[in-house]
């Protein structure tokens, strides 16, 4: 292949831009851009463009089963006793930290906040908010207002990190995975970073260019690879840990250690899209209607957080993470109904193995979550 020739690979089915006015805006940054837009920056628009993007839309992206309009489910909408356990190592570490704030980034439905703040109570001071999206924010005032109205007023919405630091225990459930990616495409003899173009009647395709950027490690990748890098991960992680002042943070997210992330098995990377509790793998169609998301790669998470100052508390999946905050006890006083739910947080084919929990903190102590099942010599 001709390093200084772009190269175009359709879109399966491609996406006619019509009316959409998403669409419109994807394509006339592609326009500006001289005919090609990363598809990291294509994945930010399809997401987050405010008023239009995945995350900016009025409807409910949170929920169990497709009849609500919803298009997956996350652990706190399926049982309160995630909320409960993960409830116990904050608790733990805000006692640890000398710590009466906890922080939540990109809070979904609201569900976990109202789980974390009816299990901490009065010694949670200040329960803050991170979550750009308007409709969003709203929908979580609701659930709070509904589920805990004696403390609703300690609940707070910013949209960035404070100038003077951060004194908090932080908490990210499946945050990391809905930050925007890089691609690049491997040939068998050079590596291209995978972008959009506009194709035959305006549809979105892929399109690949030569590139400097490169993968963390060599893996005997095999001709025809695609892998992301979760730059906006690590560098968000990385600008957390220089606020965090004093506290903890804890992220859980599916993904894997490095050397299972770089497989050279995994030869279409992680890449999904997710619409009425179905997967796809195509995220050139349908754009802003369904979400997009990567697995995370938290050897590259761990690695950001550690660089800037903060300590590993531990790594493990999270079926350890839970049972070792206790879950199990939560489910001797659960109904058959809230049983079931509960299992499917901890069962090994369901999201207790794929699943997977990250802390850190300023100072280190033995976190409860990580004090059997630690993985952390695999990240």
């Amino acid at each position: 292949m001709d390093r200084e020739q772009t190269s175009v690979a359709s879109a399966p089915g491609g996406r006619t831009l019509g009316a959409s006015a998403l669409a419109r805006r994807i394509a006339a940054e592609i326009t500006a851009g001289g005919g090609w837009l990363g598809f990291e920056r294509f994945m930010e628009l399809a997401l987050y463009a405010p008023g239009l993007g995945y995350y900016a839309r009025g409807d409910r992206q949170f929920g169990q089963l497709p009849a609500s309009g919803s298009d997956f489910v996350t652990a706190p909408e399926l049982s309160p006793l995630f909320g409960r356990a993960l409830a116990r190592q904050v608790a733990q570490a805000m006692d640890a930290t000398g710590t009466d704030e906890v922080w939540e980034f990109g809070a979904g439905s609201g569900a976990l906040a109202a789980q974390l703040l009816g299990a901490l109570g009065e010694r949670v001071r200040r329960y803050v908010i991170v979550d750009l999206s308007g409709t969003l924010r709203e929908r979580q005032r609701q659930t709070l207002r509904s589920a805990l109205p004696q403390l609703a007023e300690r609940v707070a919405w910013v949209d960035r990190l404070p100038d003077d630091g951060l004194r908090a225990v932080v908490v990210g459930n499946e945050v990391l995975d809905a930050m925007p990616v890089a691609l690049l495409h491997w040939d068998g003899a050079h590596w291209f970073e995978r972008g959009v173009a506009l194709g035959v009647a305006d549809r979105f395709v892929f399109a690949d260019r030569p590139t400097l950027l490169r993968p963390p490690v060599e893996a005997g990748f095999v001709p025809g690879t695609t892998i992301e890098l979760g730059r906006q991960a690590a560098a968000f992680v990385a600008t957390l840990a220089v606020t965090l002042r004093r506290g903890a943070a804890f992220f859980i997210d599916y993904g894997f250690p490095q050397a299972e992330f770089f497989h050279p098995q995994r030869t279409g990377g992680t890449l999904m899209c997710h619409r009425a509790h179905q997967a796809d793998a195509e995220p050139l169609l349908e754009v802003g209607e369904k979400d997009i998301t990567a697995h995370v790669d938290f050897t590259a998470i761990a690695l950001a957080g550690q660089d800037a100052g903060l300590e590993v508390l531990g790594y493990t999946s999270q079926a350890h993470f839970l049972i070792n905050c206790g879950l199990v006890g939560e489910l001797q006083d659960a109904s058959l109904r809230e049983r079931a739910n509960a299992q499917k947080l901890i069962n090994e084919h369901e999201m207790g193995e794929l699943f997977k929990v990250l802390g850190f903190a300023t100072t280190p102590f033995d976190a409860i979550g990580f004090a059997a099942g630690d993985r952390s010599h695999t990240l």
